[in-house]
């Protein structure tokens, strides 16, 4: 365990020096920050897709994110983490799309089963699943937006901390308590 802990400790670095060359290589050349497109764009649409549950609206909101990060390059400040300044745009991006719709959509779960599946289970998976999305759905925004930023997005504890101004053990009390206590309501109901 301590072995893998390493090696993600060192690719995280490596990870963010290579960020930090392609950061001020896209300062001199817009070119540049395709390759930074190509290492976030799947983080940042699963971030949308997550609050949308729509495909369209995930791309386009993916689409303006980055759009507004290529403007904003030069006065980016290498203070952090390059994948927290780029949260801090799309979560705007989110809240005015979010305003000018002027609804929320929540989690549907699809009704059709399989032909060719294992009804009960199927059935419980879809019930179990329902449950979590409505005990997802009664959680006040700033918690879902951890759950967000950490199982969507897959952001780590320290990017998430950078992004909401948060020490990173801030940010891993906050997730485990709601995850305990989205367990605890979820073992409750099915008692």
């Amino acid at each position: 365990m301590v072995k893998s802990q390493t090696f993600s400790l060192v690719s995280n670095k490596q990870q963010l020096d290579d960020d930090r060359d392609l950061i001020e290589k896209a300062k001199i050349d817009p070119h540049a920050f395709e390759e930074l497109y190509r290492r976030h764009v799947q983080a940042v649409y699963k971030y949308f897709y997550n609050r949308t549950w729509n495909q369209n609206e995930a791309e386009d909101l993916t689409e303006q994110t980055f759009m507004a990060a290529l403007e904003g390059i030069q006065q980016y400040r290498e203070n952090g983490l390059f994948l927290a300044w780029l949260f801090s745009i799309a979560r705007r991006k989110a809240a005015d799309h979010f305003r000018t719709k002027a609804k929320q959509t929540s989690i549907e779960i699809p009704d059709d089963i399989p032909v060719n599946s294992d009804f009960l289970n199927d059935l419980i998976q879809s019930e179990r699943r329902k449950a979590i999305a409505d005990i997802f759905n009664i959680l006040p925004e700033s918690e879902k937006e951890l759950i967000r930023l950490r199982y969507v997005a897959e952001l780590s504890f320290a990017e998430i901390g950078r992004l909401l101004h948060r020490s990173e053990g801030a940010v891993k009390k906050a997730l485990y308590r709601i995850i305990g206590r989205m367990r605890k309501q979820l073992e409750e109901k099915y008692e």
